[in-house]
């Protein structure tokens, strides 16, 4: 294509620049004045001498010819095709498919029209709709955008993203059915933090979206899992709010799903679920401290029990025993007396650990207090022994009802020499002492002033069901650890512990040895010998954990939402530690078994924010397609036709073969070249201004004579 324009071209613009402009522009106007004031007077000739001003203004403004020539550009169009998971909902890729299909080759047959065509995937946030198309909108030329035409169900998840105009009509063709309808569990309210043996309330409602059938709007039953296990039902119906409470008995994370039955006709099942996080933590540890006369370990175990914000210590030391006689009035002690009755009697089961400390039978604890604190460990309860030499004793504590519960009993030999503690192979396996910081290696290469001695023990004979997880002088058991009904009982069978702490000898990690031995007593579940745990990685990737006493054998084996199964070998790590890892195919709840351990992660959502809503809306595009101009078409009524429209036309109708939207036509052109020449030439304005210039002497001339 060609075209011609007039434009100024300035003869003295190379001298005086923009000036030159004006120059012309004054002598036009000079030209225009002398004419009016000779007309005025009656002069002869006054329009030839303004005729010769014009012309000189002429010449000098450079007036040239412009011939450009332009070439057109192609329309462009984008063509948006969701692809997330709510598109493969039953019968929506097939109507996306055929839908875009036919935009297509309906396109293929427009001159000089370009396709776009972009891709909508899912998103760790969603369908992120509202991002893609401001991107594919701003990346194109205004005007020669012809419209864009979107194929989905409408669920977008970024709904301050969506553009709100755009410079030509866009067209949402909505797949999915009218009849479609799909129920969702909606948590409304849920704790991240719960007290253990302590009911937490779940606020949550039961939702139902779309054409819901009326034999399906009745009372169902909501279900809570945990690791498998069910701990808890209550009865819902649709729309109404209900409270589930919740109890946990395990610190640390559990991972509680709750799900009602699925119902025939709804669109997925993913939604029917829901999966909580909850770390289960104790209100405060309470903790009993009984030691039997002072010695240089009470304050080691008072300071360290202390030491922590949660934990409530009550501390007795037996000062005055009753069978030492030295005449003083009773009424003239200043010592508190040991309320025995109410500590092992009424209020035993307030306390989460008893650590009794170099403490002896002397007629303090009546026998059936020590038969109460045995049913105490037996039901849950948790006792922890550091024996000094009265432990061997014909006054043991061993020799009580308690001592059937103990992990060891005393032979009544007391080494009284140095030693070096060393960990023994299930020490080395057991999380209570496995990476204790300097511990001797278990090839013998390590430093022998890796941890100072101890100087003294009690020689004992361990259960056969006890954990020796460390040993001291000729290999006698020295920490003993064992599991009695739902309780759990230590023993340190020596009173020299206190000396790591002193750094006698290079000391030892006292701390860390006696912080652990007291939290596995009060079952801290990263302290658990056999335990399975799951952490997640970045994605959708997880971290299968096992620990274990004994030799770990065979693979973890991993259930998904959908009820698919895969087997995941597991690597040995460390002692005691075998692990691997999993990349899920999909968001969800994950259950892993290995052995006789069930547990349970959601990697992602449970139910994915892509399946939260399911049933086809709209209301995302609603704003951009009516303020562009564009139009809503479900495809359950047919597949639109395609049109080409001019600007500012209508761009939807229905036809005799049915329903039609239109892309605007633009017919937007580039420059490919631009030329000038002079509109006369030079000597042409010469002869010009010659002529009016004689012409009006003549005229003058003629009048003089």
């Amino acid at each position: 294509m060609s075209w011609n324009g007039l434009v100024l071209d300035p003869i003295l613009a190379p001298l005086i620049g923009a000036a030159a402009g004006w120059v012309a522009a004054a002598i036009a106007l000079l030209a225009v004045t002398v004419a009016a004031v000779s007309r005025w007077r009656g002069l002869r000739g006054a329009w030839w001498r303004g005729a010769t001003l014009l012309l000189i203004a002429a010449a000098l403004a450079g007036p040239s010819l412009e011939r450009g020539t332009s070439q057109p550009l192609s329309d462009i169009v984008l063509l948006v095709d969701d692809q997330s998971a709510s598109q493969n909902l039953p019968g929506r890729r097939a109507q996306s498919d055929a839908a875009l299909a036919a935009m297509e080759e309906s396109l293929a047959t427009w001159p000089d029209t370009e396709i776009r065509r972009i891709t909508v995937g899912d998103d760790e946030d969603g369908t992120l709709f509202g991002a893609a198309l401001s991107r594919a909108i701003a990346a194109e030329p205004a005007s020669r955008l012809a419209g864009a035409v979107v194929v989905s169900d409408g669920l977008a998840h970024d709904q301050p993203a969506m553009p709100q105009d755009a410079p030509a009509p866009v067209h949402l063709l909505q797949t999915g059915a009218p009849e479609d309808w799909d129920r969702r569990i909606v948590i409304d309210e849920a704790p991240r933090f719960a007290l253990i043996g302590e009911p937490s309330v779940i606020r949550l409602h039961i939702a139902d979206d779309g054409a819901v059938p009326s034999a399906s709007a009745g009372p169902m039953t909501l279900t809570a899992q945990l690791d498998g296990e069910e701990i808890a039902t209550v009865a819902v119906t649709p729309g109404t709010s209900v409270e589930l409470p919740v109890t946990l008995d395990a610190a640390g994370r559990n991972v509680v799903l709750l799900s009602v039955e699925t119902q025939q006709g709804e669109l997925t099942p993913l939604n029917n679920q829901a999966a909580l996080s909850i770390n289960a933590v104790r209100d405060r540890l309470r903790v009993l401290l009984v030691s039997g006369e002072p010695n240089p370990g009470e304050r080691t175990w008072r300071n360290l029990l202390k030491s922590d914000v949660n934990v409530d210590l009550i501390h007795f030391t037996i000062l005055r025993p009753p069978e030492k006689f030295d005449g003083v009035p009773v009424n003239e002690l200043a010592l508190i007396a040991f309320p025995t009755q109410e500590l092992f009697m009424e209020r035993i089961a307030d306390f989460d650990l008893i650590i009794f400390d170099r403490f002896r039978m002397r007629g303090i604890l009546l026998p059936q207090y020590y038969d109460n604190i045995r049913r105490y460990v037996e039901e849950g309860g948790a006792v922890l022994v550091s024996a000094g030499p009265e432990f061997a004793g014909v006054d043991s504590i061993a020799r009580s009802a308690l001592g059937r519960v103990l992990p060891a009993r005393p032979t009544g030999r007391v080494i009284d020499r140095p030693f070096r503690p060393e960990l023994t192979e299930e020490g080395r396996r057991h999380p209570v002492t496995e990476d204790l910081p300097g511990a001797p290696a278990a090839d013998g290469l390590a430093s022998d002033a890796d941890w100072g001695r101890w100087l003294r023990m009690i020689e004992t004979s361990p259960t056969p069901d006890a954990t020796v997880a460390m040993t001291g002088a000729d290999g006698q058991p020295l920490l003993m650890l064992r599991r009695e009904g739902e309780g759990r009982v230590a023993l340190i069978a020596s009173d020299q512990l206190w000396l790591w702490g002193r750094g006698f000898e290079g000391g030892g990690p006292q701390l860390d040895l006696m912080r652990r031995v007291a939290h596995w007593s009060m079952k801290e579940p990263q302290l658990e010998e056999e335990a399975l745990e799951l952490s997640g990685l970045p994605g959708l990737g997880m971290e299968i954990t096992r620990r274990s006493l004994v030799e770990i054998e065979g693979p973890a084996r991993i259930t998904g939402p959908d009820g698919e199964t895969a087997e995941i070998a597991l690597e040995e790590t460390g002692p005691g530690r075998a692990s691997g890892q999993f990349t899920a195919p999909a968001p969800g709840l994950y259950t892993v078994r290995q052995g006789d351990l069930v547990r349970s992660i959601a990697i992602g959502p449970a139910a994915p924010r892509e399946f939260d809503r399911t049933v086809a809306n709209p209301a995302a595009l609603a704003g951009l397609t009516e303020n562009s101009g564009g139009s809503i078409q479900r495809l359950a009524d047919g597949i639109p036709e395609l049109r080409r429209i001019a600007e500012g036309r209508p761009a939807e109708g229905r036809g005799v073969a049915g329903n039609w939207i239109g892309l605007t036509a633009r017919e937007a052109e580039t420059v490919t070249g631009l030329s000038r020449s002079p509109l006369l030439p030079g000597w042409a304005w010469l002869a010009l201004i010659a002529g009016a210039m004689l012409t009006g002497w003549l005229l003058e001339g003629r009048r003089r004579g």
